[in-house]
């Protein structure tokens, strides 16, 4: 038994322009044709099929046989992969990076990061993403080993050697913990009270920043490698512990959390670094991610109504 021929783009292109203007006239038009030319076309395809793709005896306007209606969406999805090939391929004739590695340091607001990957899907619709997720010197360190191509890294404010870099704002973090814990419910807080209870503490996935305590103050930590894993922590009351404001700003208007009044520590400005090696600049893609998230909110600086007011 001999199976069904291979149909050409341009018969699928035909026979997807009759169903959607809903009849060989109007397809012929559309496309600058005879109309004799496009029956010709899809009579060759259902020739090739094996089977009809049109009821053309119950109707005068061409009805889709059940066979057809299969054939359509088959029909759809390689014309669509076709064009998403000659759009990747013209993006490669222009420079453009065949995929974006990037990654993200999690205390990055998620509003930020949101608007630049929307503005990145509009402006590179072929280009595909992969993104990270990290913490402190992890994001570093994926840049610099190759594994990612661009990233926005946190503090510490220093040059690396191998490394181009673009402050990109900060966040303010707060102190913070659950209303029903000692530091929330003192009246007011001496010198010292933040050492003698649990800090979660938010730790480096990869060795960079081995060694250094950045905002740790307690002696008795508890400490996790992702911020979400954190927040759940302090919600439930088990420590205290800085936090970026975006990520607790609802949480502290209903309650579920408090901003804590500690002497010894008040938070403060947690800066953006974008980064990129040295000696392998971003393409046209990546540098638009790296401009789009310089171009977003300004720094914050000590006394914005924004943190003040909580």
């Amino acid at each position: 038994m001999i199976g069904p021929g291979t149909p050409t783009l341009d018969q699928l292109k035909v026979f997807l322009t009759v169903v959607d203007v809903g009849s060989f006239v109007g397809a012929a038009r559309t496309l600058g044709r005879a109309t004799s030319v496009i029956s010709y076309t899809i009579s060759n395809l259902e020739a090739q099929l094996g089977f009809p793709l049109f009821d053309r005896d119950s109707t005068r306007k061409p009805m889709l046989t059940e066979a057809g209606r299969t054939v359509l969406a088959e029909a759809r999805a390689v014309t669509n992969g076709v064009n998403r090939l000659r759009a990747k391929a013209q993006g490669l004739l222009q420079g453009i990076e065949a995929g974006v590695t990037m990654a993200l340091d999690m205390m990055l607001p998620a509003s930020r990061v949101l608007d630049a990957l929307k503005s990145f899907r509009d402006a590179y619709p072929t280009v595909p993403l992969h993104i990270r997720f990290e913490g402190l010197g992890a994001v570093t360190q994926l840049v610099l080993d190759g594994t990612v191509a661009i990233g926005v890294r946190g503090p510490p404010d220093i040059e690396i050697d191998g490394l181009e870099r673009l402050g990109i704002g900060s966040v303010p973090l707060v102190p913070v913990a659950a209303p029903d814990h000692p530091l929330a419910l003192a009246s007011r807080n001496h010198v010292g009270a933040s050492r003698e209870h649990v800090q979660i503490v938010l730790t480096d996935r990869s060795e960079r920043s081995q060694g250094q305590e950045l905002g740790v103050m307690a002696t008795h930590t508890w400490r996790v490698t992702d911020l979400s894993a954190k927040y759940m922590l302090l919600l439930e009351g088990i420590g205290w512990g800085a936090m970026p404001v975006p990520m607790v700003r609802d949480d502290l208007k209903a309650g579920r959390l408090v901003k804590l009044d500690l002497p010894d520590f008040k938070g403060g400005a947690y800066r953006f670094f974008a980064i990129h090696r040295s000696n392998t600049p971003p393409g046209p893609a990546g540098s638009f991610l790296i401009q789009r998230f310089a171009s977003q909110v300004p720094n914050w600086k000590p006394g914005d109504a924004d943190v003040e007011a909580l």
